[in-house]
């Protein structure tokens, strides 16, 4: 008889990085509300079409300390447009069946309902994760907890200026994967990056036994190869993305083409056949 016991969020998110079938597991990153929710539900599942193994879903806030202004932005129009926690839940309940989702949110969202309560919330929409930037390690374990009573996975993050003992203890305590962050500063497009890359995914690699996604700046299917050629298991872009979706009149078509050409670029080498 097959086993009836539900799969966790987790387990999801490790299948997603190991069945990928690509050099790096691709999780596009979408605002939730932008343009509207309806738009955010049919991008996200243009990524689905296109090749995305997990999506990080973004939950519209006012004070957003770790975006750059195309996301800043971006938020504030779906905050206007009278986006919510409940809206974006709804959202990630539609794709979660498609593909683990895991939400980025900040902590105010976390602890004013209690963090039992939203990440109950969180768990009953079917996401697999939660990633809260400006939660800092110390104040992380009743979150933490929280999620691992459900089954979801708290998604730490790490910087390039994160020091070794303190990367050791963030490693350590992750769960789903280690979002490594590429460069000092908050999110956006960067022109070169590559000769980052290396000395961050090895650093937070060492640090931990889960997979290492590298995100911020990635915008381009190259910058996409060369994080997965340093050694990174999963590519988070973001911002290329969601200035896409704000361009276009079809933000779906356009966010998808992109997603497809990412996919492309984070493809397996053929083999060489020797003559």
């Amino acid at each position: 008889m097959a086993s009836t016991e539900a799969v966790t969020g987790v387990a999801r998110i490790a299948e997603a990085f190991a069945a990928s079938g690509k050099r790096a597991a691709l999780m596009p990153y979408l605002m939730a509300g932008f343009p509207t929710l309806e738009q955010s539900l049919a991008v996200g599942q243009a990524c689905v079409r296109s090749g995305a193994d997990l999506l990080e879903l973004g939950v519209p806030y006012s004070d957003p300390l770790a975006d750059g202004p195309v996301i800043h932005e971006a938020g504030t129009r779906a905050l206007a447009a009278g986006a919510s926690v409940g809206g974006v839940l709804e959202v990630a309940r539609a794709l979660a069946p498609s593909v683990p989702v895991v939400l980025m949110c900040y902590a105010n969202m976390v602890f004013a309902p209690g963090a039992e309560a939203f990440v109950a919330r969180l768990a009953q929409s079917g996401a697999c994760g939660l990633i809260v930037p400006d939660l800092p390690l110390e104040e992380s374990s009743g979150v933490r907890d929280a999620c691992d009573a459900h089954g979801l996975a708290l998604v730490p993050l790490v910087a390039p200026t994160t020091t070794p003992e303190r990367l050791r203890a963030i490693g350590a305590g992750a769960r789903g994967f280690l979002y490594a962050v590429s460069v000092v500063g908050t999110t956006g497009e960067r022109d070169t990056l590559q000769d980052r890359f290396a000395e961050v995914v090895a650093r937070a690699k060492a640090s931990t036994e889960v997979p290492v996604a590298l995100g911020f700046g990635i915008s381009t299917p190259e910058q996409a190869r060369q994080a997965a050629d340093t050694g990174a298991d999963g590519v988070i872009v973001g911002t290329r993305l969601v200035r896409a979706a704000g361009e276009s009149e079809d933000p779906a078509g356009a966010v998808g083409a992109l997603v497809g050409e990412l996919a492309v670029g984070l493809a397996p080498t053929d083999p060489v056949t020797a003559s």
